[in-house]
């Protein structure tokens, strides 16, 4: 493996400022509640009025959006809503008994509350409102409260739009800290989150993970700047990676992306053609950050060394430019979200082709996917013992326990043999309360 390009550095999933901060502010707003949240809205959004957005104000926001924004939003919600029902579907509820007298079975229960944050600063992310809501309503969760900062007077009337088609059932005009952390404990609202979803600043990111390891309530992912690699041969085509990579790129000054390629003629036309596309874009000074120190392009001996090097980095996005593209579905195990041929572009999930943008970065896509149906449901299992099922089972449990050292458990066991069948003789020492004393 050689660097023909190599990062000058490396985007730290945490920073102890930015814990050290957030601490202080969520044990603020725990301890003082909704007067600390009305002091941080004012204090970076000068924002005075109501977090609760009225039925009134959210028509008359969804009434200025243009017809064909709503036209296109109303697409992406379809497609992204379509693909996490199927999902939905794929996961069932059954009952087996794999013993006789055994009964076992598996209920599908949505959380209560989900919280939905979506950013608001630099851009409206329209879309991350559709991702986060409609899934969780595609869940079945009864109420989905979804956030997001104020821009002037109010948040976005598009992303107002896209919250109410994809059924948030409570919108707040707050962002930030104190928006996580108002879901999190209910405020204004009454209803405190299970889970908390949506990507956000580095803030928001470890109020999450702050609110999750704290035991408060769940997360999606750690959502850390976005990360995107291209895996591409010789057949690809140097100006569609070029174009694809600053697309990428322009999320933030801290958005790595990366070209793994066994092509040294296709690597070195890329580095020579991303100035260029840079130089092009209206935001160049984003992009052109992002490139300078995250960007890497490493050239590999082969096929197999390009998916070990990819797997060990585990891109929150992987798009692969390459032939064979069913060798690439088997071998590459570890990504957020994969994007087969040139045809496909991460643009397309990120927006409305269908599967959810809501991605883990950091390697975390080492143990789990990203955002989907999955994260809003729990899996709850149940079972029942007959009576004469007890006769194995009870006394499999006792001598395990007692191999364990947990007397208590196996004689909640032999209770129940003793119980069911007084006539029978049982290979332990009977309990020194009898019956008669009990």
């Amino acid at each position: 493996m050689e660097f023909i390009k190599k990062a000058k550095s490396t985007a730290e999933s945490h920073s102890a400022e930015v814990r050290e901060t957030v601490q202080t502010v969520l044990k603020d707003i725990e301890t003082r509640g909704e007067t600390a949240v009305r002091e941080l809205a004012y204090k970076f959004d000068k924002w005075e009025g109501a977090f609760v957005l009225g039925e009134q104000k959210k028509n008359q926001l969804i009434a200025s959006v243009p017809g064909q924004v709503k036209e296109d939003i109303r697409f992406a919600h379809e497609q992204i809503h379509s693909f996490a029902l199927a999902q939905r579907n794929s996961l069932n509820e059954f009952e087996v008994s794999n013993f006789p007298g055994v009964k076992l079975g598996q209920r599908i229960i949505p959380v209560d509350v989900a919280g939905c944050y979506v950013p608001g600063g630099r851009f409206a992310h329209v879309c991350s409102a559709l991702m986060s809501v409609a899934t969780a309503k595609a869940a079945g969760v009864p109420t989905v409260i979804a956030c997001s900062p104020p821009r002037g007077a109010s948040i976005d009337p598009s992303l107002a739009f896209a919250m109410a088609l994809s059924g948030a059932d409570i919108i707040l005009e707050i962002g930030g800290i104190q928006a996580i952390a108002t879901l999190a404990f209910g405020l204004f609202t009454g209803k405190p989150a299970n889970i908390l979803v949506g990507p956000g600043n580095a803030f928001v990111a470890e109020a999450k993970s702050i609110l999750a390891g704290s035991g408060r309530c769940g997360i999606d992912v750690f959502a850390g700047p976005t990360e995107s690699a291209i895996i591409a041969d010789k057949t690809a085509d140097p100006l569609t990676i070029a174009i694809d990579l600053v697309s990428q790129a322009e999320h933030g000054y801290d958005s790595p992306v990366w070209l793994f390629t066994d092509c040294r003629e296709l690597a070195e036309k890329v580095l020579h053609l991303m100035d260029k596309v840079i130089d092009d874009m209206p935001n160049s000074d984003v992009p052109r950050s992002a490139w300078r120190d995250y960007g890497e392009i490493l050239l590999c001996a082969d096929r197999q060394e390009l998916c070990t090097v990819s797997n060990r980095y585990a891109a929150e996005h992987i798009q692969v430019m390459a032939e064979d593209l069913p060798w690439w579905v088997r071998n590459l195990s570890s990504y957020g979200s994969l994007f087969l041929g040139e045809g496909s572009t991460v643009p397309q999930g990120d927006k409305c082709s269908g599967t959810n943008h809501i991605l883990p970065t950091k390697k975390a896509a080492y143990y789990t996917g990203g955002l989907n149906v999955l994260k809003f449901l729990k899996i709850c299992t149940y079972q029942e013992i007959s009576l004469e099922a007890n006769k194995t089972i009870s006394a499999v449990a006792s001598r395990l326990s007692r191999v364990e050292g947990m007397e208590g458990h196996a004689r909640a066991c032999d209770w129940r043999l003793t119980k069911y069948f007084p006539k029978e003789t049982w290979n332990f020492h009977v309990h020194k309360h009898d019956v008669e004393k009990l």
